[in-house]
């Protein structure tokens, strides 16, 4: 481990999940029904105006996506603690194992399905990812959505304005910027593809994922070995 560090807390490890989340939020967007699927805020919003208007098969429908969120971080929570004691490979990796096997799935599913299976699955992907990738070297930190890293970078700037000496404030505002810059360059990786090749452009997020699973392997086989008791920081 770098300083204390383990391979699932390392800064490219965050900058290669934002990358693909933001890959996620263009693909949806521009394919699959014009929504977000990163974060629930805008959903728990529709679902309330849903209830206000009396629109009870629109509130109802809303709850599928609110609910695989919610039943995703439960999963990631409680597989946490079982995939441990199997003594083998940490959850955070066995994740990106299955995120990959579902980013095969929707890139090769049929257009004419609906865009909600899209919708949902990833849904409940970045709701585990979210729960489970928590501290990128100590600093609290998101991999699926970037409204904190926004607010993060604004006020973290405003007092490193007054404190200029402060590294650890310096620090943090590089880390949520860099967190931003690779959220959007997902973003706009994704849309230039989603022009060029349509449904299938989402494979081309298995080659980040691709990256980060072969490294956090090699990290539980070989560099952390042993030391998979070890619970990452914000756990």
């Amino acid at each position: 481990m770098k300083a204390g560090y383990l391979e699932c807390e390392r800064r490219w490890t965050f900058w290669l999940l934002i990358f693909v989340a933001g890959w996620y939020g263009a693909y949806t967007f521009f394919l699959r029904g014009g929504v977000f699927c990163n974060a629930q805020t805008a959903n728990v919003v529709l679902f309330a105006m849903a209830l206000g208007r009396q629109q009870w098969l629109s509130a109802a429908y809303l709850l599928l996506p609110i609910g695989a969120y919610f039943f995703g971080s439960f999963l990631s929570e409680w597989m946490g603690k079982t995939i441990k004691r199997m003594h083998f490979l940490r959850w955070d990796t066995l994740l990106i194992a299955l995120e990959m096997c579902a980013v095969v799935f929707l890139a090769l599913m049929p257009a004419a399905w609906p865009d909600q299976i899209c919708q949902v699955t990833l849904n409940f992907v970045c709701a585990m990812q979210f729960n489970t990738y928590r501290q990128m070297e100590g600093v609290p930190a998101a991999t699926t959505f970037v409204t904190n890293h926004i607010r993060q970078i604004g006020s973290n700037l405003a007092k490193l304005i007054r404190h200029p000496e402060d590294h650890g404030l310096r620090r943090k505002v590089k880390a949520h910027t860099s967190l931003l810059l690779c959220f959007t360059a997902g973003a706009v990786v994704s849309t230039m593809l989603c022009e060029a090749c349509s449904y299938s452009s989402l494979l081309g997020a298995l080659i980040p994922l691709g990256c980060t699973l072969i490294r956090l392997v090699h990290a539980d086989l070989v560099l952390e070995r042993g030391q998979l008791d070890i619970v990452p920081h914000g756990h």
